[in-house]
């Protein structure tokens, strides 16, 4: 089993100390935490893809092309690239470049986004928000495919006759991840396509999931992709060698950014007891120590079937030391044990 980790890049007021953190800062303290994750052996780290003034990534890879150079092993993925409002020509050849700078280990996670802000910010109507998703990730697929492009257009792509698209991937093909939140539409396209599916988990019990799963795998069984289908849990969480402190860390800053959020959409803030109840065996967050982590991930592995895990536990502003003492015991001592089990 992979074992990872992504983030947003949040800026804002630490809810701890009263300190702001600018981009630059978090930035540069991102860097930091790729190449420790990368020290201790953690499989993958993922940016999403972001136009808020919240956070300090909208362009993903040139974020890990920064630590392209300073790490060895582990692999940089966008999560997500919000492909419905980019150009795929564009993103293809960021992360070729990107693979080709870290040696062979660049993947693309897209989606359709969280957030909204990139329609109108690049001139798209959210009235076309499937369409603009299913032709676009169509055209970058067949970017993925071959050296020279034969595309046909489509109402948001442009012809493309037998043009190539460089730099090409270190391996002849880019990874591509197809991210769902819980379409079961978007579970079957990406078992169609024989593409590898992130499942977003952010609220209600992870076992609920396992329908979609399940659906996705039936697809690609059909499709025959059942030998390539692929399944990563990707979840809040944190971990400490003390679970009480962990959640005491991570409460907070979690908090603060779900609340702003349920403010945009209508939701009522989150109570600690809430909180407490999401971080138990049966919630959505993973949080605590590093028994509780493996046990957790164990547990729902025979329901889920997932092949990769990966945890935001960057989500708002957590102290730096403290996140670099989560990743160094996320890589030391939970992902060892997750491997030992299988």
């Amino acid at each position: 089993m992979e074992i990872g980790l992504y983030t947003f890049g949040d800026v804002g007021t630490d809810p701890a100390t009263g300190r702001r953190i600018d981009a630059p800062e978090r930035l540069t303290n991102l860097i930091e935490e790729i190449e420790l994750a990368d020290q201790v052996g953690l499989d993958v780290f993922g940016l999403g893809e972001h136009h808020r003034p919240n956070y300090a990534i909208s362009a993903p890879a040139v974020a890990l092309a920064a630590a392209a150079r300073t790490t060895k092993h582990i692999r940089l993925s966008s999560a997500v690239s919000v492909l419905s409002s980019d150009d795929p020509i564009r993103v293809f050849q960021q992360f070729a470049t990107l693979d080709g700078l870290s040696g062979g280990r660049a993947e693309l996670m897209v989606g359709r986004g969280s957030f909204i802000e990139s329609f109108p910010l690049f001139g798209y109507d959210l009235d076309d928000y499937n369409e603009l998703f299913e032709e676009k990730l169509a055209m970058l697929l067949a970017i993925n495919e071959g050296e020279k492009l034969n595309w046909p257009g489509t109402k948001f792509t442009p012809a493309v006759n037998g043009l190539g698209v460089y730099p090409r991937p270190v391996n002849g093909k880019l990874p591509v991840w197809i991210a769902v939140g819980g379409t079961p539409q978007s579970a079957v396209r990406a078992g169609v396509l024989g593409l590898p599916l992130a499942l977003a988990i952010i609220g209600g019990a992870p076992r609920r999931f396992k329908p979609l799963a399940d659906l996705y795998r039936q697809a690609a069984e059909q499709a025959g992709h059942a030998d390539t289908a692929r399944v990563s849990l990707n979840v809040h969480g944190f971990v400490g060698e003390d679970s009480q402190r962990a959640a005491d860390v991570f409460f907070p800053a979690q908090k603060q950014v779900m609340d702003q959020i349920g403010r945009e959409r209508g939701w009522p803030p989150q109570s600690r007891a809430q909180y407490d109840a999401s971080i138990g065996p049966e919630g959505a967050m993973f949080v605590g120590s590093p028994a509780q982590l493996t046990d957790k991930i164990l547990g729902l592995k025979n329901d889920l079937g997932f092949d990769r895990v990966c945890i935001q536990m960057a989500i708002g502003i957590i102290d730096h030391a403290e996140m670099m003492k989560a990743i160094e015991v996320l890589g030391t001592q939970v992902a060892p044990a997750l491997r030992q089990a299988g």
